[in-house]
């Protein structure tokens, strides 16, 4: 669970502190594969940080809004699986499994996400293949 973390190792279970993992990202740097840029949007899930989930997400897909839960608490992130998404691949396929508390009852998310580069920089298009 996050607030079990130590506040300055990063929610996304990568054991790094937060500023040189996904905050650094947060704060504007590329992510270098699929992966990273998909950790760092479940960090910023945990974090609140709708303003770089909507940055972050392709313009074809991405919604208009995007509001956040209120009553989901994030609490842990386990990547399953990963396709290409390397810094010289123009796509990639992340499946992970994000854990949450909504409405005081545990559930998983389970998602299998596909990413593009677009003009070099890694954004989220959609889940599914």
């Amino acid at each position: 669970m996050w607030s079990d973390r130590s506040p300055a190792e990063c929610p996304c279970g990568s054991s790094t502190p937060y500023d040189a993992c996904c905050g650094r990202l947060h704060r504007g740097a590329a992510a270098d594969t699929a992966e990273q840029l998909m950790r760092s949007r479940y960090a910023a899930f945990v974090r609140g940080d709708s303003d770089y989930l909507f940055r972050t997400w392709h313009p074809r897909t991405r919604p208009d809004d995007l509001t956040l839960s209120a009553d989901r608490t994030w609490t842990g992130l386990d990547v399953l699986a990963t396709e290409a998404g390397e810094p010289g691949d123009s796509d990639g396929v992340v499946e992970f499994a994000a854990h949450y508390v909504a409405g005081g009852r545990p559930g998983v998310q389970h998602e299998v996400s596909r990413f593009e580069r677009r003009r070099g920089v890694w954004v989220y298009v959609e889940a599914g293949r």
